[in-house]
């Protein structure tokens, strides 16, 4: 991927177009592209769910919009840091707006009543007619676009009580990845795992999830009542294989057509309710993964790159849920902005070494 970014960012011509330019890099490697599209004297119209990478080098905000009136866009014409109070306050004058238009409306048409009681009573029909003329030009008119529509995904995870120790590590080596390391995860831990790609990052979280696949020496348990629950960074899913969202909720949850399409309307994906899994877009395939997760009632969530396809929005209600989780978290992540929600940081180095770090540590 940093091959074909390097040709485009050195080649001839004067406009790139980049889709999700920055998924699967590691840190180091946004932040040689974020410097790269900050020095670039190309146009760059590029989609991405990096908060950090859009604070860091956009200078305008192109924002699709849903509406009841249809499709549109809103150009915010400055950069990330001012995107969300300029949306607030954006949204909340169309609403300012469309108040006043319905209060104007309300106040012409009794005006309208008021006359015609009066004109029932005297010859002269003049103000009436004249009220009636202008109620009906107001209404012409029509009212002012409403406020679009927010994409509200609704995340509740829940946990129960386990152990104290929720997992340890004695002298753990993963076969042809890390030098062996110990390490104790205690119970409502929130534990970022970062490094380089290839260290080894996401074979640890599936050896704690169960997959067996992943070889290691030395000691590795789960402690008491701990129940862990995987979202993998590639969505892959064999056995979701050519079923629909409703077969896998009745498979896998016992859940009917009506409480399945009321948990997938939660996550806004009540009309993808009878598509095959597969055939979701990446982002929805997160919050799939995410609602599983929830009905799962996991005890220990293991989050490989949660946040990589999912939308600001769906990124921002999964960073307040997991804030409410009363479990475990421990995510690999590459997402700067999503780290900042967690306590303890360990460190997969590109040498072999894994250590944990007070602070987040992304160069190694």
């Amino acid at each position: 991927k940093r091959l074909v970014l390097e040709s485009l960012l050195n080649g001839p011509d004067e406009v790139l177009i980049l889709d999700e330019p920055d998924n699967y890099l590691d840190v180091p490697a946004k932040r040689w592209l974020e410097e790269e599209i900050r020095k670039s004297k190309k146009t760059i119209l590029f989609i991405s769910h990096d908060r950090e990478l859009l604070a860091a080098t956009a200078n305008k905000v192109v924002t699709l919009e849903q509406s009841i009136n249809g499709n549109s866009t809103w150009i915010h014409g400055e950069g990330f840091d001012t995107y969300h109070a300029a949306r607030k306050a954006r949204n909340e004058q169309f609403v300012q707006v469309l108040e006043r238009w319905e209060d104007e409306h309300k106040r012409l048409k009794e005006l309208v009543l008021t006359l015609q009681w009066q004109a029932a009573s005297s010859p002269d029909m003049a103000s009436y007619r004249a009220m009636q003329t202008r109620l009906r030009k107001f209404e012409e008119i029509g009212p002012p676009p409403p406020p679009p529509i927010e994409q509200d995904v609704k995340v509740n995870l829940r946990s129960t009580r386990t152990g104290e120790r929720v997992v340890i590590c004695e002298n753990l080596t993963l076969e042809n990845l890390t030098d062996p390391f110990s390490i104790e995860i205690y119970y409502q831990d929130r534990v970022a795992i970062l490094g380089k790609n290839g260290t080894g990052k996401s074979h640890f979280l599936r050896r704690i999830s169960g997959d067996d696949s992943v070889r290691y020496t030395g000691t590795f348990k789960l402690g008491a009542r701990v129940k862990p629950g995987f979202f993998a960074q590639t969505h892959a899913h064999p056995e979701f294989e050519g079923k629909t969202l409703l077969e896998i909720l009745w498979q896998q949850n016992s859940l009917q057509l009506g409480a399945a399409k009321s948990v997938l309307g939660r996550y806004e994906l009540a009309q993808q309710a009878e598509q095959l899994f597969t055939s979701l877009s990446g982002g929805q395939q997160a919050r799939f993964q995410v609602l599983l997760l929830e009905l799962a009632g996991d005890t220990l969530l293991l989050l490989d790159e949660p946040t990589d396809n999912l939308d600001l929005a769906s990124a921002e209600a999964l960073e307040r849920s997991l804030a409410a989780y009363e479990g475990t978290v421990i995510a690999v992540t590459h997402d700067r902005w999503f780290a900042k929600g967690f306590t303890r940081f360990l460190i997969f180095g590109a040498e072999g070494q894994v250590y944990e770090s007070p602070e987040p540590v992304w160069s190694h």
